[in-house]
């Protein structure tokens, strides 16, 4: 089975799709000055758009590893934007912890796995 990568630069891709499973890399909003709310909804974005580049949407997600800069600080804020983002009746495996992100920066970031149709 061919292993496809879109967006791959020297380090990672963006999107791997091997399989019927499409793995994302983690994803960060645009606007590092923006608090958790802003940041959660413009990694979601990101999250959207990729999916449907890969054939996918967010009914098909498997699981999310969230990762927050403060979780005692964000997690409410991030989890209030998450809940109004994700489809009713499609809750994936979810883990959330506390990490120091590759800039100051940034809140919060998620990496993704889904499935194909």
């Amino acid at each position: 089975m061919p292993i496809q990568r879109l967006h791959t630069e020297k380090r990672m891709s963006q999107i791997v799709i091997h399989n019927g499973t499409v793995y994302l890399a983690g994803q960060v909003g645009d606007d590092m000055s923006a608090g958790v709310e802003q940041q959660t909804r413009e990694t979601l974005a990101h999250i959207e758009r990729l999916l449907e580049e890969a054939g996918t949407d967010t009914s098909r997600i498997l699981s999310v590893t969230i990762y927050l800069k403060d979780i005692d600080a964000h997690f409410a804020g991030m989890n209030s934007v998450w809940d109004q983002w994700l489809p009713q009746g499609v809750a994936p495996a979810r883990a959330t912890v506390e990490a120091k992100l590759c800039e100051p920066e940034i809140l919060v970031e998620m990496s993704v796995v889904a499935a194909l149709p």
